[in-house]
């Protein structure tokens, strides 16, 4: 559904009860979307602001889906102007929501800059939103960024998984069924911007043994299918990577 004919944002349900909200930008060559993730529930969460920016064309997209002032959670994946630019606009707009992170990110970040007390969740920690729940795991510098996590939804096994398999293009599917590998490596070509930290085997592995069944991407199409197979198919592309570096 397009909600914004100037701007070219729209709304797509990419999972049960999992919007999300699309602005393309022309950032780069062939443009390049910015995606929210709205999660309607008894509490719902919006999991990445969006640009400063874009905060009316957001707003206007989530009340296609429900009123703002009813959000209870808005938080991000790391401390960055598409995660967080809108996050004291939306507070504004929603005033029971509380913003989120992860501990580090609300010690070094959020707490300095929303308009309310963060929660900072720890890694692991699950909370309920009503009808479901979410679990926040902390990866640091997967992809890039001390403060990073990314939030999964137990119900749906989504992984809402930040900048992992960004993918370029300002005009892609909202969910897609093909590989994203090859695009999101593609773009990694362009402009490194992965940490490739001694620990990145590890959390993705730790990230492929949630079984996801859709990885909401922040950037690009959802993948729909075997996110456990797509997701070592990117560690092993790193370890690669990295040995031919080092070697």
């Amino acid at each position: 559904m397009i909600t914004n004919h100037e701007t070219g944002t729209r709304v797509d349900e990419v999972a049960a009860g999992i919007y999300r909200i699309c602005t393309p930008l022309a950032v780069i060559p062939g443009g390049f979307t910015f995606n929210s993730y709205l999660i309607a529930d008894d509490e719902p969460v919006l999991f990445h602001t969006g640009y400063k920016k874009l905060f009316p064309v957001t707003l206007e997209a989530i009340g296609k889906i429900l009123p703002a002032a009813k959000l209870r959670w808005i938080g991000g994946s790391h401390f960055e102007g598409d995660e967080y630019g809108a996050l004291n606009d939306l507070l504004a707009a929603a005033p029971e929501a509380t913003p989120f992170s992860s501990e580090i990110g609300a010690m070094t970040s959020v707490n300095d800059f929303a308009s309310r007390p963060a929660r900072g969740f720890g890694d692991g920690e699950t909370f309920s939103i009503g009808g479901r729940q979410l679990q926040w795991l902390y990866t640091p510098h997967v992809p890039h960024g001390w403060d990073c996590g990314v939030l999964f939804d137990l119900s749906t096994k989504t992984l809402l998984c930040g900048d992992l398999f960004t993918q370029p293009g300002g005009d892609l599917a909202p969910v897609t069924d093909s590989e994203i590998l090859t695009a999101s490596e593609g773009m990694r070509g362009m402009m490194d911007y992965y940490a490739h930290a001694t620990s990145t085997a590890g959390i993705l592995e730790r990230l492929a043994g949630l079984q996801p069944s859709l990885l909401a991407c922040q950037h690009g199409s959802a993948y729909r299918g075997d996110g456990a197979a797509l997701i070592r198919e990117l560690a092993a592309t790193i370890s690669s990577g990295s040995a031919k570096l080092s070697s």
